[in-house]
């Protein structure tokens, strides 16, 4: 897979493409990541990028000459282009799979200082925006849109760790823990040293349905509950111990600190 970036800021960047995960993914030729400066571009005697709005206002538009140009002597037929913008639906997990799967060169376009040419949007093949909030620029929520892509594909992580992750099945992720077993009197859940995987598992599913339900209402109300999932929640409803918990506690006893 190809990511362009066109930015006005490439510096930005240094850090992010040589860290971590992402250098390991185009070290390994999984994804190519490739930064274009769009004032290289600019045709402006002065090497302006931006000038004051028609009509008046407040700080600095980019002009779209600069912008168009860099695009066009960076994209291809193929290209997907994806100008980061606030009328852009927001972006979530599906929109990363979906980028991952389906974009294999993708373009996406940084604004800057007080917004960018209307006459932009009209190259464009998607708005999309990272939250709602105001960023100096859309550098930053370029990179959250590339790291998301490239942790997707095939051999920049193990796959079993996307699986469970929050957000891949409409849930938060279930609780994590590590060694010790007692930290300042907060201890490790019993049952995850049942060796009872399947208990484990809905003990996971369960804590995942009650993060979700706590943290993000608004997850949890689109998300459809099965038979099973209705039953654990009843559990956690009624504050009893269930009789599968019991029974795996019980049994493996001697693996629990």
């Amino acid at each position: 897979m190809r990511i362009t970036i066109l930015t006005l800021f490439p510096e930005m960047f240094d850090g992010f493409l040589t860290n971590s995960i992402i250098k390991r993914a185009i070290s390994k030729n999984i994804v190519e990541v490739k930064i274009v400066n769009i004032r290289d571009y600019t045709l402006d005697k002065y090497g302006r990028v931006d000038s004051a709005p028609v009509g008046g206002g407040a700080g600095l538009i980019m002009k779209c000459q600069p912008v168009l140009d860099c695009l066009n002597a960076n994209r291809t037929e193929n290209s997907k282009v994806v100008l980061l913008s606030p009328r852009g639906k927001t972006y979530n997990q599906a929109k990363a799979h979906d980028f991952a799967a389906n974009s294999k060169d993708l373009v996406l376009i940084c604004g800057h200082y007080e917004g960018i040419d209307e006459r932009v949007n009209d190259y464009v093949d998607e708005l999309v925006s990272v939250g709602d909030y105001i960023l100096t620029g859309g550098e930053l929520g370029s990179m959250i849109i590339t790291d998301s892509i490239i942790r997707l594909l095939d051999g920049a992580i193990a796959n079993e760790s996307t699986v469970e992750e929050s957000f891949e099945n409409g849930l938060l992720e279930y609780p994590q823990y590590t060694e010790p077993f007692d930290y300042n009197g907060k201890k490790i859940p019993d049952i995850l040293y049942s060796g009872n995987h399947e208990a484990i598992n809905k003990w996971r599913k369960k804590q995942s349905l009650k993060l979700t339900k706590e943290y993000r209402k608004d997850l949890f109300d689109k998300y459809e509950l099965n038979k099973q999932e209705r039953k654990l929640l009843d559990e956690l409803d009624s504050n009893e111990q269930p009789k599968w918990e019991k029974m795996a506690l019980e049994k493996g006893h001697k693996f629990i600190k």
